[in-house]
């Protein structure tokens, strides 16, 4: 909700926004937005903050790190929780044969992520406040990950008489309209689809699926028609801000000396709970080291050199084999990892260093052993590898109004586990399976 932090750290006058174009097409929108003063009514988030275990060699105690948080399209909820009980129905119907001490019924806990994320939507299309409108999911084409999403259009359906209405940014650009005097969005659906006889649904939110990824606008004309599902009345899921918030500059920002305590401290103009240092300092210490390509880096070297590089990135070749070089991308498969640095830094260009940031690697434990099986293989298909787990952790935030109002609540998890020796983690992409969470005593 801080626009002029946004404007400095996104925008395109000063931030990521002028070098990376996909982050600057969606800035201008949210100007333009701002410049029409169209009213922003009630936003919703629903939100994944991602973890590794971090267990280093240096003798530091070993803790949860976060990976990113992630404010669109946070998947797989719903799958992660058909694998919880998958491994419940196996421990039932097998107790998994006794090989484990640990593997008892109670150490099995409840995910009910499907419920939860599905909770927050029927939520603001109640805020909404009219019944018979409909929820929008904004879909890429030919999508992958549909089952997913279905999950949560049946709870909506089952448990809250809420329909849902699929579309892509294509068909929304024939089918999406925008009242002028009351700023309702309404979706024109083939003839014969409704039962009263009508040909057009009004919509109460606005649920990105899609939007995340530059390959997701194939035109300017996307673009604009997310412009057009904005400047609406719907609550959007996310807004635009909301997008931008989530970039991985933001959390680099976020890490900077103060700017945390500018928004949880005394100090701070958004009302927020205000926070003791030591809270600050545990909050804190969950972040890894991170700084931005563009910029001159405490600590590191400041001397000028041959190549007239920023101590950023010199420090990033200087400590190439701990870090990764993260984008303001989302989706998976978009960063660079380790020995992979330098050549990559001697191909970027210095106006683009602005839209990358350095993050010290998590240190994943050692020896843990697992099977990776892959649907269709079989037992002859399992891989048996050294790997690492990352927990994810959802939840939904509506908030927004005059009044700065916030509803908020923590609604379930996820598990990916990999190799160990693999760089990236998504599950569409192939490079994790996803897995559930077992308690153990410390």
């Amino acid at each position: 909700m801080d626009e002029e932090f946004l404007d400095r750290v996104m925008g395109e006058v000063e931030g990521v926004g002028k070098v990376d174009e996909f982050t600057g097409q969606l800035w201008r929108r949210w100007r333009r937005l701002r410049d029409e003063n169209v009213a922003r009514p009630l936003q919703l988030g629903l939100f994944r903050s991602d973890y590794l275990v971090h267990a280093p060699d240096s003798g530091e105690p070993t803790s949860l790190r976060q990976v990113e948080f992630n404010t669109i399209s946070s998947s797989f909820g719903t799958l992660s929780e058909r694998s919880a009980n998958l491994h419940k129905y196996l421990y039932k119907s097998t107790q998994y044969y006794g090989v484990s001490p640990y593997l008892q019924e109670e150490r099995f806990p409840t995910n009910n992520t499907t419920a939860g994320l599905a909770e927050g939507l029927s939520d603001a299309h109640k805020a909404y406040g009219v019944p018979d409108a409909r929820i929008l999911f904004v879909v890429q084409e030919n999508e992958r990950n549909v089952f997913d999403q279905r999950w949560i259009e049946y709870d909506l359906l089952d448990k809250h008489g809420i329909h849902i209405v699929r579309q892509t940014f294509r068909q929304l650009g024939q089918s999406a309209t925008v009242d002028r005097a009351t700023h309702v969005l309404r979706i024109t659906l083939p003839s014969g689809l409704l039962s009263d006889g009508s040909t057009s649904v009004e919509i109460s939110t606005v649920y990105f699926r899609a939007g995340y990824t530059p390959a997701d606008y194939l035109t300017h004309a996307f673009y604009d028609t997310r412009y057009l599902l904005e400047s609406s009345c719907a609550i959007q899921c996310p807004s635009i801000q909301l997008q931008l918030a989530g970039g991985k500059k933001v959390q680099q920002v976020l890490t900077n000396a103060g700017v945390l305590e500018s928004f949880l401290s005394d100090s701070s103009r958004w009302g927020a709970d205000v926070f003791a240092q030591a809270e600050l300092d545990e909050l804190r210490s969950s972040w890894m080291d991170m700084w931005g390509l563009d910029e001159d880096v405490p600590g590191a070297d400041p001397t000028t050199d041959p190549t007239n590089e920023c101590s950023g990135v010199r420090r990033a070749r200087e400590r190439s084999a701990k870090l990764v070089l993260k984008p303001q991308r989302e989706g998976g498969g978009n960063n660079v990892y380790k020995e992979a640095i330098p050549t990559f830094l001697d191909s970027l260009p210095v106006k683009e260093r602005e839209a990358w940031i350095a993050m010290e690697l998590i240190a994943a434990p050692e020896g843990l052993g697992n099977y990776l099986v892959r649907a269709g293989g079989g037992t002859e298909g399992a891989v048996k590898a050294e790997v690492v787990s990352e927990l994810g952790i959802f939840g939904w935030a509506l908030f927004g109004g005059p009044d700065k109002w916030v509803k908020e609540k923590e609604v379930g998890w996820l598990v990916r586990t990999k190799g160990k020796d693999s760089n990236e983690g998504g599950v569409a992409a192939g490079f994790s399976v996803l897995d559930s969470v077992l308690l153990v005593d410390e």
